[in-house]
């Protein structure tokens, strides 16, 4: 039951799991299949009688099913995107039914490297197929047909999960009405992959890797937290930092001319690194930075325009005036593609000093379009 503790929220929520039934087992696009495989997911708001005011919220690279609400009333903060979700938000659970699930490869409840193998009985470790994002979205697909809803209203997700809200549009184009990609891009940048590298030979270099077999004993915390740290510069942008951080020094008037950690933003990258090594798993960090690597919507096409021509989905794209991780103009590409195919987009991009992570901070502003277009979307679908 609601409490004080719950206000403004969708009070007190569950993950719940769904299990893929053997023959419909997924070919993933590396050619290997999984017997099994779990999807944890989580529910926010009511499916109407007819089933059409199902939205799915995809997420990004740390992500999982825990969107919105708490788990109990001692959790320390909400899910991931509580600013976004919930009764009279952007995400309105008072008009909608609110799906969100952790991707396959995931370490929050969905099969990935760090659950057992039913041969072995020991976590897969590296033994996981290598996924792309095209068979996270498979997944998905098979969840939303097990809820019964034969098309979602929209699809909605920022960074990765704006790649995959791409994904969605191109492979089920008459399964879904609109998508919002935020943050995102349609084709990961030799920048990005050479960060994602970087990270990843963290984790490998890390002794306590073992060559991803770790399980039962000491983890890489170590080349985790380094990964995130690099990651988590990315997620800012130059200005926030001055504005967080400036040049002040921890605790101290001076410098101490040796390596200890003096800076502010020394100490606050080594806090998020740690506190990722508690949550995350060193290998589905593996996982899940190759599978972004590998995107691109345009490979097999040769074109992002040929890509799209057989899109059904209205599209709503919004990126940040300061993200130097997938800029504005990798938004604009997919816009002006979208255009040329004389499909139906529109693109916003909003001011902002947080840089990438302004997708989770910025509630205020993707609101007001997001609402918009999620209210034309539902007056459209009423009328076919």
């Amino acid at each position: 039951m609601k409490n004080e503790y719950f206000k403004n929220s969708v009070g007190q929520v569950a993950t719940r799991t769904y299990v893929i039934p053997e023959p419909e087992s997924i070919t993933f696009d590396c050619g290997k299949t999984l017997p099994h495989i779990q999807v944890a997911y989580e529910t926010y708001g009511e499916l109407n009688a007819d089933r059409t005011n199902a939205i799915l919220i995809v997420h990004a690279l740390s992500g999982d099913a825990h969107a919105a609400g708490y788990h109990s009333p001692n959790d320390r903060k909400p899910g991931w995107w509580d600013n976004m979700i919930g009764p009279n938000k952007c995400f309105d659970t008072n008009r909608y039914c609110i799906v969100c699930s952790n991707i396959l490869g995931g370490c929050k409840g969905t099969t990935g490297s760090n659950s057992l193998d039913p041969q072995t009985k020991k976590p897969y470790g590296m033994n996981f197929p290598v996924v792309s994002i095209r068979d996270m979205v498979k997944v998905q697909k098979k969840l939303i047909d097990f809820l019964g809803i034969q098309k979602i209203l929209a699809v909605s997700g920022g960074s990765m999960g704006g790649m995959q809200v791409l994904q969605w549009a191109v492979d089920y184009p008459d399964r879904v009405a609109g998508v919002i990609p935020i943050a995102t891009t349609a084709t990961l940048s030799p920048l990005s992959i050479a960060l994602n590298e970087v990270g990843r030979k963290a984790i490998m270099s890390d002794p306590n890797w073992n060559g991803g077999d770790y399980y039962d004993r000491t983890p890489p915390d170590a080349g985790l937290a380094i990964a995130r740290m690099l990651g988590h510069i990315t997620y800012l942008s130059d200005e926030s930092m001055m504005e967080k951080f400036g040049r002040r020094l921890r605790d101290k008037e001076d410098y101490s001319y040796d390596f200890e950690t003096e800076f502010e933003v020394e100490s606050y990258l080594h806090y998020q690194g740690e506190a990722f090594t508690r949550r995350f798993d060193a290998n589905t960090y593996l996982y899940v930075t190759k599978a972004m690597d590998y995107f691109d919507l345009s490979r097999e096409t040769g074109a992002l325009e040929k890509t799209f021509e057989n899109v059904q989905a209205k599209f709503l794209i919004i990126a940040f005036s300061s993200d130097w991780l997938f800029p504005p103009y990798q938004s604009k590409e997919i816009a002006r593609a979208l255009r040329t195919c004389n499909k139906e987009v529109s693109y916003c991009e909003l001011s902002s000093s947080y840089g990438h992570d302004a997708f989770l901070l910025e509630e205020k502003q993707q609101t007001l379009m997001i609402t918009h277009f999620l209210q034309n979307l539902e007056e459209e679908c009423e009328k076919e």
